[in-house]
Parts: structure tokens; sequence; C-alpha cells
């Protein structure tokens, strides 16, 4: 029989009799509460009762504070005979959307009565706790359902690098629970020099296990250390459809791992903090690190020991914000603006009170009309909604942006930096000596990664030179100087013997350029096809890559830990090796820069690169076998050559310059030869 939810009033005698009933049934756990009490709460809104048929099968009386923000759970009460049926849940449900204009409801339970099991299926956290009023002084739990209002400080950014959350196993050592070392491993989280770096985050399991600590003293002191802390607080369906995922994941993946009491919080660690929007848990506990791989494949959490944290704070915020393996395989799709659609990107793309949604709008409309002939491309995600504009054309050798946004998203960073040298490339297969960005109103996203990519402020555009020159120093800036010049831009002059430092810098700010006679290194690397695949893809995958986002710009590659001179700043040349029947092979086929060198054991390195690679966990480990360490190469700005280079054709460019050919291994190739393929690559057919 259904179950219906009815507020009493004062008048309906006959259900508040009842309700009296059952409550003096069971006064050894509410408390003696008179019959003019629950007509009180009645007459003000504050008793409702749950009805099967003609029978009252459950009740809530609360009150409803004039100068508070929350409902004042007292009673919440179902027979032992009708438990089971959602009765309570309902009540629950019933109060909250009667009243949804309060903040949440709170109730206080006996300690002893030990019916958190129930208060926490019901939605509540326990925040606090204090002594009852009785002779006992029994220790009485403050529980709290939040309605789900937007709290006043939600969406404050937070001034660190990278927030963290972290587990009951980190936090007691924060508050100076467990051994020394555990102690002093916490602790580091809160060194002085991180200040700037994290801020450390709780979400509501946190409660729960500081709730459940058994010695008051201990439990107090912990609880004193929460607002040290920032609160984060997920969707709760969210969290509990991610959490049925991850056990799921944990029976098929981890058998002999027990699903108890024990797992279902640590798994609910990781989905709270995978649905606030978040990716690195910081624990001390070893099973919890077991479930680094089933964290990170189903809910995006990286689960990570303090230490981690400590080594690399600035790798885990890349991790957070810079995401380019996430462009790989992503559904984007890219088209022109159709006539008449610009009104939809306004929501996506207006940035400025000056740029408002009208003005927006009609400056869009008018490049239609202009009589330059403007290209206004259009990025969408693969649910369609729109995450990067810009509007570009060719006036002689340069090309002009006069309109570049990204649109607040997951992959916005990653997607700034892409279409940067985007428009570099086009500007280049156009034969373009300058890429000129006019937009004043670009995203703070995109200028950064302006800043950061060789573009400098000209009266307020920003403009990058394409030095399209694999040559001398002299060469190479003699071209960026000329062109500089046509612009009223001062370009310095490069001489032979650069510091390999100076000669980087110089070849990222005036991509493509190439300066041969630098100190600048060059490496010859060996791939196998499956992986140049996923990296570059090539050979060209059954389902190719999306061309409109092109090669990521940073990427990392992994190989067995020998060094070989490698040193960076460097030049990759990569060399596809021989791979399956029928697959194409032994050719060059681009370069890359070399921005990182790194020697550690596999799940560190993974750890701290995965958000550039194309490698899982898995992979990682078998480089590294049998040394039980893996090198990591971390590279960027990989130019494909249009032309491969064969292997006959290489060999025979090595022979020209008296020089060996080591393909078998990473190997240092002298700069004369890396100029040759490079060229030859470039070779117009």
């Amino acid at each position: 029989m259904a179950i219906t939810v009815l507020p009493v009033s004062g008048e309906q005698t006959d259900l508040l009799g009842a309700v009296v009933a059952l409550g003096d049934r069971y006064t050894k756990w509410l408390g003696l509460l008179t019959p003019p009490a629950y007509r009180a709460a009645a007459e003000d809104g504050g008793l409702l009762v749950a009805v099967e048929g003609n029978e009252v099968v459950g009740y809530a009386l609360f009150g409803l504070p004039k100068r508070s923000t929350h409902v004042r759970l007292a009673h919440l009460c179902v027979p032992e005979e009708h438990r089971s049926k959602g009765i309570a849940r309902s009540l629950i449900q019933t109060i909250c959307e009667r009243h949804p204009e309060r903040l949440g409801i709170r109730a206080r339970c006996r300690r002893d009565y030990e019916l958190s099991g129930m208060w926490t299926s019901l939605g509540f956290v326990p925040l606090g706790e204090g002594l009852g009023r009785g002779r006992d002084q029994e220790t009485l739990d403050t529980w709290w359902l939040d309605l789900g209002h937007q709290d006043l400080f939600a969406d404050v950014q937070s001034d660190a690098l990278a927030v963290v959350t972290v587990d009951h196993s980190v936090f007691a050592g924060l508050r100076g629970s467990g051994t020394a070392s555990d102690i002093e491993e916490s602790r580091a989280l809160e060194a002085g020099w991180l200040a700037d770096l994290i801020e450390l985050a709780f979400t509501p399991q946190l409660l729960h296990d500081v709730r459940d600590v058994t010695d008051r003293t201990a439990r107090q002191h912990q609880r004193a250390g929460l607002p040290g802390l920032r609160q984060i607080t997920p969707v709760p369906e969210a969290v509990a459809a991610r959490h049925k995922e991850l056990l799921e994941a944990v029976e098929k993946d981890l058998p002999e791992l027990p699903i108890d009491a024990k797992m279902q919080s640590r798994l609910k660690y990781v989905a709270e903090t995978s649905c606030a929007g978040l990716q690195i848990l910081v624990t001390r506990d070893p099973v919890l690190a077991r479930l680094s791989d089933t964290a990170w494949a189903v809910a995006g959490v990286k689960v990570v020991v303090p230490s981690v944290v400590t080594l690399h704070v600035d790798e885990l915020r890349q991790a957070q914000l810079y995401r380019p393996k996430d462009l790989l395989g992503t559904p984007f799709s890219a088209g022109e603006v159709t006539p008449g659609g610009e009104g939809e990107l306004v929501a996506f793309f207006d940035q400025a009170d000056s740029d408002n949604g009208s003005a927006f709008e009609a400056r869009l409309k008018g490049f239609v009309n202009d009589q330059i002939l403007w290209r206004r491309e259009l990025l969408r995600d693969g649910e369609g909604h729109p995450v990067a504009l810009y509007v570009w054309a060719l006036d002689g050798r340069t090309l002009n942006v006069s309109l570049l946004r990204t649109a607040t998203h997951s992959l916005e960073e990653s997607l700034a930096r892409q279409l940067l040298l985007m428009l570099k490339r086009l500007g280049r297969d156009r034969r373009a000596q300058v890429i000129r960005i006019t937009d004043p109103f670009l995203s703070p996203v995109a200028r950064a990664a302006a800043g950061a990519d060789g573009f400098t402020d000209q009266s307020g555009d920003l403009i990058a030179l394409l030095v399209d020159v694999c040559g001398s120093a002299a060469d190479v800036s003699g071209a960026a100087i000329g062109i500089g010049e046509r612009l009223g831009l001062a370009a310095p002059e490069l001489h032979a013997g650069l510091p390999a430092e100076v000669a980087s810098i110089a070849e990222r700010a005036w991509w493509p350029a190439k300066i041969i006679d630098s100190e600048l290194p060059s490496f010859s690397v060996p791939i196998e096809p499956r992986w140049s695949a996923d990296l570059f893809d090539f050979p060209t995958m059954l389902m190719p890559r999306d061309e409109v986002l092109g090669i990521s710009r940073e990427h990392v590659y992994y190989r067995s830990p020998g060094h070989r001179s490698e040193r960076v700043p460097a030049r990759l040349l990569w060399y596809v090796s021989r791979g399956e029947p029928g697959q194409q092979g032994q050719m060059a086929i681009g370069c890359s820069r070399l921005d990182e060198v790194v020697i550690d054991e596999p799940d560190t390195l993974f750890s701290r690169f995965e958000h550039l690679g194309v490698y899982g966990r898995e992979q990682v480990r078998a480089v590294a076998e049998p040394y039980g360490k893996a090198m990591a190469l971390r590279f960027s700005d990989t130019e494909l050559f249009p032309a491969p280079v064969s292997l006959g054709r290489f060999k025979a460019l090595a022979t020209g310059l008296g020089l060996p050919l080591p393909l078998y291994s990473l190997s240092k190739i002298s700069n004369a030869l890396f100029q040759a393929v490079y060229e030859e690559g470039h070779r117009k057919t």
C-alpha cells in the first residue's frame, strides 16, 4: 500500500493523537514531549506524518527558527514494524521540498544510540558534537543535511596552484595522530613554501571518519582542525553514481580486496573528489593507494602519497589545468560560423562589459560584410558546445586574427595553447611571416598562452614572427630582422655558438626556425609504429585523428633508462622503425623540441606525466622491465614532415656528409645531418 506524507494542523486531533501515541512509545529514545508541544509544532507548520492506509507509520517533528537559516529536526520516528520501507527518507524529502529556502536540516542524536548508519543513508554528515543536559552528560552528535544552496564562497577561485583533497589518514597526521613518521609525512603538506602552491580540502567522508574516532578528546581535537581546510560538498546523487561505478570496478579488477565498510569509505573519498571537479586525493592508506589505477580509470582521480605532492606540485597543477592528451580521441568538430548563428555564441564568448552581447554579436556579423575575406572558424566539443572561436584573414605576408576566444571549459588551457600552434601552422602553410592578434578582449587564458608562445605586445596587438629558416644563426636572425623592420619591430642579431637555452628560446619564439650552428643538440629517436600512430597519427590509424586539432603541443615518450648523452633543451628527430607486416615504417617523419628527461620508477613517472601521454600505467611498467626504472622524454611542438624521409634517403644523406647513422637506439646526431633530413622532409615535390 502506498505511503503518503501529509502536514498536520492543530485541528486534526485524530492525527495528532496518533502521533503523540507513537512518540510516547519511543520516549526512551526521543525524550518526553507533552501533547501541547506536538500541537504547537503542528500549528507552526513543523509536523509531518507518514500514512499507510489509515495508519500513521511515522512522523517528523521540526522547528523553523525565525533567526536561523536551517530546519531544526527534533523527532524522526518510524515504528520498528514499518522500517526499511523508505518512510524516514520520504519524511526528510518532504521537509526539503516544503522548505527549500532553508540552507539545511540540523539534528542532534545521542552517540550511544549508534544510528550513524541511518543518518548517513539519509544524506546527513556529522558536523560536531556536544554534551547533553542529562545527568549522565551523554555525547550528542550534530548531523547536517545540506539543501544544495550556493555557498557564498563556492565559486571563489583558489589562489593556490592546485587544490587537493585529503583522506582521514592524512588529516589525522596533520592533527598530530599516528607515529612520528606519519605525522611528519602529513605535515610536510603544510610547509611554509607550499602555502601558495597547494590548498588542502576535505569532502563529506572525512566528517564521517572524524565522527567515528573513539576517543572523545582526540575526536574533538581533529574537529577543531577542520576549519583550517577548504570544505568541498559535491552533489550527493552524482557521488552515489560514481561510487557505484568504483565499487563495480574494484569487484571486477581486484577481487581479492573485500568490499567491506572500510572499502566503501575509501571509494567514497575518490567519488567525492571526482564529483567536486578535483583530480588529486592524498592518502597514507596503503589499500587506497592500491586502488590508484581504478580511481584514475573510473573517476579521473590521482591517488597519491604526500611526498608526491611536495615533490611534484607544479606537475600536478599542470595535470589539472593542461591536459593535451585529452584532445586525442575527443570528438571535437570544427566548421565555419553559419550566417544567422552568431547569437548562439554570445553566451559562450562574451567576455567584457564593453564587448557585451549585442556588441559582440554585431561585431561577429560585421566580418561577413567586410571587404576583407574573413574566415570565422568555430570549434565545438563532443556535446556540441562552442569551445573556441577565431576569425582570421591573410593580408599579404601577415595572418591577421581579429577575434580569438576560448570558452570556459575543462580543456580551455590545452585548447588555447593548441590554437596558437594551429594558427602558426596555418600561417606557415600560407607563406605568412607574421601572426597578428588584434582582439582586444582575449580571455586571460588565451593571453597567458600567447605570452608563453613568443607573442610580443605592439600597441595592444600581439605579434609573433614566423621565421621559416633552417640554417645558421646569421641566416635565421637575418630573416627575423628583415620581417621585424617591415613591422617596426627590433629583432636581435644572433651569432654562431649560441648556448642551447638561448637557441631553444629563439626557435620557440620564431617557430619554425631551426638554428643549426648553435649548441642546441639533436637526437634521433627510434619509435615503433604503434606508438607513432598514437602520438603522431603515423602510420594513419584505421580511425584517423581529427586533423582540425592536429598533434597536441606537448607529450611524453617512454623508453629504457640507459643514458646516451641526453640533455635538455634539444631537438628530437623521430624515426619510425619497422613494424608489423604491411605497416609503414623505416622513415624519418618529423621533429620535436625536447623539454625534459626524467629517469624514475614507472609508477612515479606515470603519476607525474600521465596528463601528457598516450601510455597507460602497465605500458610504462613494461618499458621499465627488467631495469626497474624507465626514462620519460617530455617533448613539445612537433612538426611532421610533408614528405617523410625514407631509410634509403636517410642513409644517403648521412653518407654524403661522411657521418654515421645510428637508428637502433636514441642517439645524438650532428646538427648538419638534422638540417639535411629536415630540408629533405620539406622538399617541394
